[in-house]
């Protein structure tokens, strides 16, 4: 059975009971609060539609959990009503996605 959750307004998804993020599920304006899990967040800066903050504080080094999944691993200390993206998180799925310069899927063969 899925757990969607929307904690205290429309505009936030909490999207398994395990997760350290919420998803935006319409623009948020940074200082505005929103109460998750009995837990007052404040924003600490704007949050776009489809965006994810954390709900709580979130370790360096420990895993982003969205849906029950980790998705990534944070690079630093992220605080609660913090915007989660590639400025403080790593992903953990293979870098092809991006094509980033120096990473391949595939290695040539010679």
């Amino acid at each position: 059975m899925a757990f969607f959750h929307r904690p205290d307004a429309a505009d936030v998804l909490l999207l398994a009971p395990a997760d350290n993020i919420a998803v935006a599920t319409s623009e948020l304006a940074a200082a505005s609060q929103r109460e998750i899990g009995g837990q007052r967040i404040v924003l600490k800066t704007g949050v776009d539609i489809g965006h994810k903050f954390a709900v709580r504080l979130i370790r360096s080094g420990e895993k982003i959990v969205k849906c029950g999944a980790p998705i990534g691993t944070a690079t630093r200390d992220i605080d609660a009503g913090e915007y989660v993206h590639t400025h403080n998180m790593a992903s953990n799925y293979l870098p092809t996605y991006t094509l980033e310069e120096g990473q391949q899927f595939v290695k040539e063969v010679k």
